[in-house]
């Protein structure tokens, strides 16, 4: 994802400022995740929602906080387990003994950015509660709606090996997640780097100097010129032929829908966006294909049992199809 040189036709410079200033202080103190940093700045932009995948320990949580302070925003954060409710996720009606009537309190869903840390870890019932709040930004409590103030987006986090006291996430909410970001160890001198950057902190905290540099209205205003950005019409047929491969492949078992062709060409849009281009290019949707369509397929058996991943899949389905220029 590297910055190209060439003056696009729409004014980014305001974004990309903000866009580097949050690279600059995430990549301080998370070594060695630039593609996670940056598909977490394009899920952002994008308006949409990311679910993190990693062992503990590689700063999935880190960075989601990382992200929801370098943004003016009400963040909150929900520790998902076994026993949550979902009304302590949504929240519930109280009775007012002074007036005599039930009043909503809101849950920690209400808010700008959601941590939903360990997502998996709460069983069907809890995770239902997310539904409708992920795809329609609204929460239906007891005959009354309640809209979600905008930016709103959700950044779940999991790990991938643990089985005990997990649940496995519904296909209908992996498929209301923008990205699934996969975060691997790091190498070895970039652990060199992590431990040489905490040995020299002194009482310190690592997100201490972290501050706010996009507003409210900002990502508002950048999300409006994403979605004005231009996509040839050879490029939107390029993305469809890939999401119908994918329906149409004997390996797999359950394809994507047409929500991940959207998926795709919003954060193809983000990408180009935030390496100051106004315009989509091949290389924008092949690099978003994995994260947005891994986790909305299945294997087939066979091919599960053969130690074949989906994001195996997505890539050999790409090569299949002629990339326009």
């Amino acid at each position: 994802m590297e910055q190209e040189q060439f003056n696009p036709r729409t004014d980014l410079s305001v974004l990309n400022a903000a866009v580097d200033q949050i690279r600059n202080v995430l990549g301080n103190i998370i070594v060695g995740q630039k593609q996670v940093i940056d598909f977490l700045i394009v899920g952002l932009l994008a308006d949409g929602h990311i679910l993190i995948e990693g062992v503990p320990g590689v700063a999935k949580t880190l960075s989601a906080k990382l992200l929801a302070k370098s943004i003016d925003a009400q963040f909150s954060r929900v520790q998902f387990t076994p026993d949550l409710m979902p009304s302590d996720v949504l929240g519930t009606p109280i009775f007012n003994t002074k007036t005599g009537d039930f009043e909503f309190r809101k849950g920690p869903i209400f808010g700008n950015i959601i941590l939903v840390d360990e997502i998996n870890r709460a069983p069907a019932k809890t995770q239902s509660a997310l539904f409708e709040v992920m795809e329609e930004r609204q929460v239906t409590i007891d005959g009354e709606t309640y809209l979600m103030d905008e930016p709103f987006m959700v950044l779940a986090t999991q790990n991938p090996i643990e089985q005990e006291g997990t649940y496995r996430l519904p296909e209908a909410q992996l498929d209301r997640f923008l990205f699934k970001i996969e975060v691997k160890y790091p190498s070895l001198e970039e652990e060199t780097a992590i431990l040489m950057a905490q040995h020299t902190l002194v009482n310190k905290s690592l997100a201490a100097d972290v501050k706010a540099v996009l507003s409210v209205q900002q990502i508002q205003d950048a999300r409006s010129i994403i979605r004005s950005l231009f996509v040839e019409p050879k490029l939107l047929e390029f993305i469809a032929k890939i999401v119908n491969e994918t329906r149409n492949n004997p390996s797999l078992y359950l394809g994507a829908s047409p929500r991940a062709s959207l998926a795709i060409v919003h954060s193809a849009k983000a990408l180009a966006a935030i390496q100051n281009r106004d315009f989509v290019t091949p290389d924008d949707i092949i690099a978003v294909a994995v994260p947005v369509l891994a986790h909305r397929i299945l294997l087939s058996p066979e091919k599960e049992m053969e130690g074949l991943t989906t994001s195996d899949i997505v890539h050999q389905i790409i090569k299949k199809i002629e990339v326009p220029r």
